[in-house]
């Protein structure tokens, strides 16, 4: 297990003012045609940069935008973010082109007024950042006074401004948006209220694989959905036809129902399936009379039967963590067993914990979020943790011997 928030100081352990905080955040938001189409992750971070403002930082903020390849790559500008930031925080947002230079920031820096605030362009222009470059770091370094990573969906980078940055700064902790995600998965892991279910779905068996080993001894039950649940059927012997499957990890299929079912815990998998012809075709759609899918075909969602199945456990429980969509739901007709799994969800009283990516996306999608307890922003962040692996943003943030005197617990 993570060590949680332990040695690691939070927002209101600064005193900010007039200080320059360099506040790493995760603005990584879909763009079509230059529009931002989920603001989530901007939305997530404002507590942070209000809370900066109000106490009299001067705040400089970074982020990366997708994978460019270099400044050329300008369809990855942080423009559009720096538009929305504007708007949501009613602040002038100065966008510094070249964010590995520091003459523009110390610049811009002499003369900030209260409601001002810097953005470094895409800081993935620059080649240093995913080198986890020193270079990169000392120069960020030359002009800031605190490190504030508030970007949980990027910590299990090593990446300059996540690990190399902080390793040289004294003055360094999380936001608010890393605390509350932090929380939320030691909440998870350590004492949660029972009946605990897992809702696991996505592509593939293999990207769950450590945190299906991690749940297992954790929760009361895991349902599975989504295209990875059709190599446990055929791991149980059932016709899946034309659905994808892999190979290789029918052996550890096999394996992973035995010790389910050895330890008593529930395993619910699809008992019916929303199948058609090839993918892409919403002409030639049937549902399956129950869990065998004939030859030729290939299942895209679960059906109606197996969500009665899932509604049944999940009403049930008191604890729920969900990781990946049941179906294709971007497509209209094979997106009734996700929404469908995120309408009980959101039904649910207890505890409910979405784990970020294509999960998040989903629920959003649904119109349900604003029902979930948390909507973590990192994916593949959020399994790391809760797979009980170390974070480089968060390792490098860990100050046992200097001037902690009471450690987060």
């Amino acid at each position: 297990m993570a060590n949680g928030l332990r040695y690691i100081k939070t927002l209101k352990d600064f005193n900010v003012k007039d200080k320059v905080v360099f506040l790493r955040l995760d603005l990584n938001v879909p763009l079509e045609n230059g529009k931002i189409t989920d603001e989530t992750r901007i939305t997530a971070t404002l507590p942070t940069i209000q809370f900066l403002m109000d106490a009299g930082a001067k705040i400089v903020m970074a982020s990366h935008l997708g994978r460019p390849k270099s400044a050329d790559d300008t369809q990855f500008s942080l423009v559009p973010v720096a538009e929305s930031l504007a708007e949501h925080l009613k602040a002038e947002v100065l966008l510094v082109d070249d964010p590995s230079s520091d003459d523009g920031v110390k610049g811009l820096l002499i003369g900030l007024k209260k409601n001002q605030l810097i953005l470094l362009e895409n800081i993935r222009y620059v080649p240093g950042e995913t080198k986890d470059s020193d270079e990169l770091a000392q120069t960020i370094a030359s002009y800031s006074d605190i490190y504030i990573n508030d970007a949980f969906g990027a910590s299990h980078r090593a990446h300059a401004t996540i690990h190399a940055l902080p390793k040289i700064m004294k003055q360094k902790g999380i936001g608010f948006l890393i605390e509350k995600e932090i929380k939320m998965m030691d909440q998870l892991m350590e004492n949660p209220a029972r009946p605990y279910i897992a809702v696991l779905g996505g592509a593939k068996v293999s990207d769950k694989i450590a945190v299906i080993e991690k749940l297992i001894d954790v929760v009361d039950g895991i349902i599975i959905g989504g295209a990875m649940a059709y190599t446990f059927l055929k791991a149980q012997g059932h016709s899946v036809g034309k659905s994808l499957v892999e190979e290789d990890k029918i052996k550890y299929a096999k394996e992973m129902i035995a010790r389910i079912e050895a330890r008593r815990k529930t395993l619910l998998l699809p008992v019916d399936h929303v199948t058609t012809l090839a993918f892409g075709d919403t002409k030639n759609i049937e549902i399956t009379k129950d869990v065998n899918i004939p030859d030729g075909r290939m299942a895209l969602d679960i059906g109606p039967k197996s969500l009665n199945l899932f509604s049944a456990a999940l009403r049930e429980a008191k604890t729920i963590f969900w990781n990946g969509p049941m179906g294709v739901f971007e497509t209209a007709e094979f997106s009734k067993g996700t929404f469908g799994v995120a309408k009980i969800i959101s039904e649910n009283a207890g505890m409910t914990i979405i784990g970020g990516g294509d999960s998040a996306a989903a629920v959003e999608a649904s119109g349900y979020a604003d029902k979930m307890t948390h909507i973590s922003t990192g994916g593949g962040a959020s399994l790391e943790y809760l797979q009980g692996d170390k974070l480089p943003g968060l390792e490098v943030l860990r100050q046992k011997h200097v001037g902690v005197e009471t450690p987060h617990l």
